[in-house]
């Protein structure tokens, strides 16, 4: 079979790329993916987001090799494997960075992805509830909304009060003018069902002629004729394959799978490759380095209050929750639960927020276990610009093995520092008077975790991934060592073989990445099909006035 386009990796990005690519009907195009639909039930009911997410059909199940920094532990590293990749299984929180991310990128040597430049096509992505402003898109695809508006549950607004009491800002809308501060969170969630990328870009243009989806397929390697990528080797219902391809492969597996199908086909560190026992083709030491994430912890709360979300557990509740959702798609299970959420500084200094916070009217975990009997609240928080940097690398050239993972979390003394910082502002924003009547013991990490050495210790025994893996194929200047990509996404050394999705990001950015994943796809498909960028947005952003000199603009309440 021969295409104009392959799309390797039906995520968030390579949904994307395949409806926009496919609007033009004299261009034949192919997504290929390794996982199979998303028509479950798991997937659409947003309350339902711990179940796929455990379950090896929808998850590659990645891991971590053992961390340094974490005295040995190996963390999960659950990737999509479905179609929708991350986005069928993630928590569907809505966050595109800090507008200082992107100027970041262009220090980088990213060129043209500056905030002005990239603003434009989060717009052009999304259509927010509220409507279309500066900042906000109204006819996009991608649904985006606050889920129920904090109204059935005090604690969030508890939460957002306690913030003002610390002395933090508040924010209306942390994706638009102003990120920094305490206020509602949005979320991918369309008329009450998952609003992946699956769903927003490829579920209404499945039926175009000249578009192919090929499910269940093994991208093994990239064949190339000179320099130009000419077909891609799958492995399908147990037999090879090859797919030609005669203008452009594009690689939008994720900052695991891109990476990694670029090594087995000799593009990468050079040695190590040898070590793997594929032959070299291009020597690129930055495919698979530079390897980020954001890590988090549960500060959770016993709540004195028969309020929170811990009674709904139960298998009549969770029938009736269900039952809800199936007939009038609303309630408790069209939301994420995240409903309320903040970003700030951790010091003086810092010119954009290092913090964030998802707040939960709940104490349980992302599996959905709960934390102890009885009611509870916490916040899922830690710092999102990280200074550790890790790598990806295949462990054979056998595509069914899996990869080498190690993130090197913590092994920076700065990040070390941030979640001292993390744990005791966290514990300084709950104890404000907002929460006084719903505040109970302190569960976790507990009062008597205080001392340096005490917060460090339990950081490192309970820390996890946000699952925010991401800039293992970064943009930047061909002088950069580790370079992988040209501005237009284009691998060095090659032609006709571009990576667009997460990995791509010379850093990560303040927050989650679906959001910023998909504005990629958005910018890299004009740049594919050659038409001129959309113009750059003159919308400015904020910054405390006087970052330089303070962490907040006023002292705690107490």
């Amino acid at each position: 079979m021969a295409f104009d386009y392959i799309i390797v990796g039906a995520g968030s990005a390579g949904c994307v790329l395949a409806n926009r690519l496919s609007e033009d009907p004299s261009v034949s195009v192919c997504l290929l993916d390794f996982g199979g639909s998303d028509n479950s039930l798991f997937i659409a009911m947003p309350t339902a987001l711990s179940i796929p997410m455990n379950m090896d059909r929808f998850n590659w199940g990645f891991e971590s090799l053992p961390e340094h920094g974490l005295k040995g532990r190996k963390l999960d590293c659950p990737r999509g494997k479905v179609l929708g990749g991350s986005s069928s299984i993630n928590g569907m929180v809505y966050v595109r960075g800090h507008a200082c991310d992107f100027e970041q990128w262009t220090e980088e040597g990213a060129d043209g992805w500056g905030y002005a430049d990239v603003l434009p096509y989060f717009r052009k992505a999304e259509s927010w509830m509220k409507g279309e402003d500066a900042y906000r898109g109204g006819t996009g695809p991608l649904a985006v909304n606050n889920g129920n508006n904090m109204t059935m549950n005090p604690l969030y607004q508890a939460f957002i009060d306690a913030g003002k009491e610390a002395g933090y800002p508040t924010t209306e809308d942390y994706n638009g003018l102003q990120q920094e501060g305490f206020g509602p969170m949005h979320m991918t969630v369309d008329k009450g069902r998952r609003a992946s990328a699956s769903h927003a870009y490829l579920k209404p243009i499945k039926g175009r002629k000249n578009l192919t989806i090929l499910t269940r397929c093994l991208a093994e390697k990239i064949n190339f004729d000179g320099k130009r990528a000419v077909s891609v080797e799958i492995s399908r219902n147990g037999n090879k394959e090859t797919l030609e391809v005669a203008k452009e492969i594009i690689l939008s597996a994720g900052s695991i799978g891109s990476p990694t199908l670029l090594q087995r086909s000799g593009i990468g560190p050079a040695e190590q490759l040898k070590e793997k026992g594929v032959t070299p083709f291009i020597d690129l030491p930055g495919v698979g380095a530079n390897l980020q994430d954001h890590l988090e912890v549960y500060f959770q709360y016993r709540c004195t209050q028969n309020i929170s979300l811990n009674d709904k557990l139960g298998l009549i509740s969770k029938g009736l929750i269900g039952a809800r959702w199936l007939l009038f798609k609303n309630g408790l299970g069209a939301t994420n639960h995240f409903e309320s959420c903040a970003f700030i500084r951790s010091h003086a200094g810092l010119k954009w927020p290092n913090i964030q916070y998802h707040f939960l009217p709940a104490a349980m975990r992302y599996d959905g276990r709960t934390a102890f009997d009885g009611h509870g609240f916490q916040v899922h928080v830690g710092p999102n610009k990280p200074t550790s940097r890790g790598h990806v690398m295949i462990s054979s050239k056998e595509a069914s093995a899996k990869p080498e993972i190690i993130f090197n979390y913590l092994t920076n003394e700065e990040d070390v520092k941030d979640w001292r910082q993390v744990v005791r502002l966290s514990r300084e924003i709950i104890n404000q008077p907002a929460f006084d009547a719903y505040r109970g013991e302190e569960i976790q990490p507990g009062t008597n975790i205080s001392s340096d050495d005490e917060i460090d210790t339990w950081v490192r025994d309970n820390v996890e991934s946000a699952y925010h893996p991401s800039c293992t194929c970064k943009i930047g200047a061909k002088t950069d060592p580790l370079a992988v990509l040209d501005s237009e996404c284009r691998v060095y050394g090659t032609q006709g073989l571009r990576v667009v999705d997460s990995s791509i990001f010379p850093t990560i950015t303040n927050g989650n990445l679906n959001a910023p994943t998909i504005m990629v796809a958005e910018k890299a498909a004009d740049l594919i099909k050659g038409v001129p960028n959309l113009a750059p947005s003159n919308a400015p952003f904020w910054l405390d006035p006087e970052w330089q000199n303070r962490q907040r603009p006023k002292a705690p309440v107490r």
